[in-house]
């Protein structure tokens, strides 16, 4: 019995000892006020911000301001656009009178871009219950793109003041990264519809002469090419996505390579060596097919055919992708001043080659736009040895899919 009771004693011992502990770990987590007022900030600045985010309209405006009236701990919140009409009020529970609407309004059209208007009411005068209207103008780079006003029942204090300020500096600072974003949005649409203007009218004027030279020769093998040329156009015009995947986009180039091949005959060799496991990996649109036909047409133009050699490889994290070629080449000094448009080894074909090059520094922006600076084109070449342009592109991206 009393080896019972060790065994109970034991057990009870035990579950003070854990209940101590979680006590302990509790006390611990609980955040002093100023921590809990820091983390309510923050919260709710990243819950106003998710919605601007989006740009300034009566949808956002009305996600975002019950979070920019508890950041401004005020009665009542309106957010106006740049033209003064009203987006959006919130009221917390206090009605938001025609008179007070009125007055809101002529705040929103008085205040200056550089500076905010603030009207005092009487307690007994047209605003009814409220006493003050601060309308502080938001400005994104140098022009006002809306107004916030804030109603308040009390005088407005100087930290109060200063309070309003720092919320429309932050709205105006989200609504200028909307701008930003949508504004690098339309720049990439605007660079890969360069990119398609750029797709070498002389591969498409010879790609046809080849064509039709097989037409009475060789009629079946005209047939595969039509459809190769087809399919080559369609997949390079698509309206759809910025991005794609390396599989779609090294099927393009086998397309591509099919019709320079008719043309070039047994002198173009291609060789491919891709990683199943990176056939997935998401680049942007057009990456590689810039590279390639640079190495056809800069390349090996110059001396009559060569081998282009595809290389996709897994390195952790990355994907690696090289495009060798064994043709001509150029002096890499060209190169030190980092400038991709130098790429041209062939003298006197400027007027032929400038599309692919504006085609490699357009490359070489969007995988830095959507990668980072560490994800560029990297050129190797010198004169008489060839060509290697590799790019190094993430396995996964947050936000960046096909």
């Amino acid at each position: 019995m009393s080896a019972q009771l060790a065994v109970v004693f034991a057990v009870l011992v035990l579950l003070i000892i854990g209940t101590l502990v979680v006590l302990v770990r509790t006390r611990r987590q609980v955040a002093t006020p100023t921590e809990r007022a820091v983390h309510f900030a923050l919260q709710t600045a990243s819950q106003a911000a998710r919605s601007l985010r989006s740009g300034l309209s009566a949808e956002s405006a009305s996600e975002a301001l019950p979070h920019l009236r508890a950041l401004t701990a005020a009665e009542a919140v309106a957010l106006y656009d740049a033209d003064g009409e009203l987006l959006a009020q919130e009221t917390g529970g206090e009605e938001w009178t025609a008179e007070v609407a009125e007055q809101s309004h002529t705040a929103a059209e008085s205040a200056e871009v550089d500076r905010r208007r603030v009207m005092i009411s009487d307690p007994c005068g047209d605003m009814s219950s409220w006493r003050a209207l601060i309308a502080q103008p938001l400005i994104a780079g140098d022009s006002g793109v809306g107004v916030l006003v804030v109603a308040t029942t009390s005088r407005p204090s100087p930290g109060m003041l200063g309070a309003v300020a720092e919320v429309a500096r932050y709205v105006s600072s989200q609504i200028e990264l909307a701008d930003l974003e949508t504004s690098r949005a339309r720049l990439d649409r605007a660079e890969v519809l360069a990119l398609r203007a750029q797709i070498s009218p002389h591969f498409i004027y010879n790609a046809l002469n080849t064509i039709a030279s097989f037409v009475r020769t060789d009629p079946d093998r005209a047939r595969e090419l039509i459809l190769d040329f087809a399919d080559f156009t369609r997949y390079s015009f698509r309206a759809a996505g910025e991005y794609t995947v390396l599989a779609d986009e090294l099927r393009n180039i086998d397309r591509y390579l099919t019709l320079e091949r008719a043309r070039f005959g047994p002198s173009l060799d291609v060789k491919l060596h891709v990683a199943p496991e990176v056939l997935n990996v998401v680049l942007p649109f057009l990456a590689l097919q810039p590279l390639v036909e640079n190495a056809v047409r800069h390349g090996l133009a110059g001396k009559g055919g060569g081998t282009i050699t595809i290389t996709a490889r897994d390195e952790g994290s990355d994907c690696v992708i090289t495009v060798d070629d064994d043709g001509v080449g150029m002096d890499p000094e060209l190169l030190r001043s980092g400038d991709i448009d130098a790429l041209d080894p062939v003298p006197g074909a400027r007027s032929e080659s400038d599309g692919a090059h504006v085609g490699l520094t357009n490359v070489d922006h969007r995988l830095r736009a959507a990668f980072g600076n560490d994800y560029g084109l990297v050129v190797e070449t010198g004169v008489g040895a060839g060509t290697r342009v590799g790019m190094r592109v993430p396995k996964f991206r947050a936000g960046i899919r096909a």
